[in-house]
């Protein structure tokens, strides 16, 4: 019998590019995009009980929280246990055949197994189950069956059923890959604010990672020194709103004579003496500015003034010296690798 070569077989049963069908292949990207959209509404609409007690038994976990999956739930498992690891919820992936085979000496009662399923039905994933529940730890199963074989085994369950894949055959998960994988990040994001995880915090868990050495770095190596906004105290506004215009920052700071900062306005002062029907440009800045504003020096850290910024919900910061004299801003883009200051990859 005369044998197909592989090449030649793979060719036969895969048509030329040049006899590709022809389709609208923007339009048809943009359906699936449409399905997949329309599936996270669907589950953002069914959160409810499951995803609150969920996250309270993630937060007060004292362990690790072990993210179980096979297959496509299995990288997104994969994922959710690095984002969770990442932002201070100490997380690891477990394959539930490496499980069954004595990976689950690893697990210990005071852990949190998050089982992914979008069937429930998963022999594998299941079959480990009654074991880990044998040594006390608690399961949250993520699957699309409330009354599946894996909803039984959990103690907790979130529902993450969308309306249809957005394969054509309805058999390639998608549309349920990207909701899970959602899901998971809505409970690190809420876990993030729970546990009040700051940038310090997630700069300790990436010292290698761009931001980490971002933050690392003193705020004297990322601040502005050149073309500041800066006015004298006792300028008309019109002549400070000059400056706020052409200083590309979003703030303009006022000194007195001797440099040392007293004040800053910003565009967000402009907009409500606009609204407040108050903007008189002929009057002194001293009066609208905001007087004995924040600042730092330029020897502490980037990660310092990302925190003070966060808790003011400001953008930029003036940096002053001992004496109080103006040495130069710093932008919240700057810290976060979105301004002048570049990292390599």
């Amino acid at each position: 019998m005369t044998q197909v070569p592989p090449q030649a077989a793979h060719q036969a049963l895969s048509p030329p590019p040049s006899q590709a069908p022809a389709r609208d292949w923007l339009a048809l990207s943009r359906e699936v995009l449409d399905v997949e959209i329309a599936g996270l509404v669907a589950v953002r609409d069914d959160l409810g009980r499951g995803f609150l007690d969920a996250l309270e038994t993630l937060a007060e976990c004292s362990g690790r929280v072990v993210v179980i999956g096979l297959g496509k739930s299995g990288l997104v498992g994969r994922k959710i246990a690095a984002t969770l690891s990442s932002t201070g919820t100490p997380a690891f992936f477990l394959h539930p055949v490496e499980g069954a085979h004595g990976d689950l000496g690893m697990i210990r009662p005071e852990d949190v197994a998050l089982a992914i399923s979008n069937s429930g039905e998963t022999d594998e994933l299941n079959a480990i189950l009654p074991t880990l529940r044998s040594l006390g730890v608690r399961v949250v199963a993520l699957t699309r069956n409330e009354h599946s074989s894996l909803a039984g085994l959990s103690d907790i369950v979130i529902k993450v059923a969308v309306p249809k894949e957005a394969c054509p055959l309805g058999l390639a998960p998608t549309a349920s890959t990207t909701a899970a994988l959602a899901v998971g990040d809505a409970l690190a994001v809420c876990l993030i604010h729970w546990k009040r995880f700051d940038a310090c915090a997630f700069r300790r868990c990436h010292p290698g990672g761009t931001l980490g050495q971002r933050l690392r770095l003193l705020i004297q190596d990322v601040m502005h020194r050149k073309n500041l906004p800066v006015v004298r105290s006792g300028v008309a506004l019109a002549q400070t709103l000059t400056a706020l215009n052409s200083g590309g920052l979003g703030t303009v700071a006022v000194v007195d004579d001797q440099g040392r900062l007293t004040g800053i306005l910003t565009d967000g002062d402009v907009r409500r003496l606009v609204c407040q029907e108050r903007l008189d440009p002929a009057i002194a800045v001293d009066a609208v500015m905001t007087k004995s504003p924040r600042s730092v020096s330029p020897d502490q850290t980037a990660a310092l003034a990302l925190d003070v910024m966060e808790s003011a919900a400001i953008t930029v910061l003036p940096v002053v010296d001992a004496a109080g004299r103006l040495q130069g801003m710093v932008h919240l883009h700057d810290l976060l690798g979105k301004g002048g200051v570049k990292f390599a990859g």
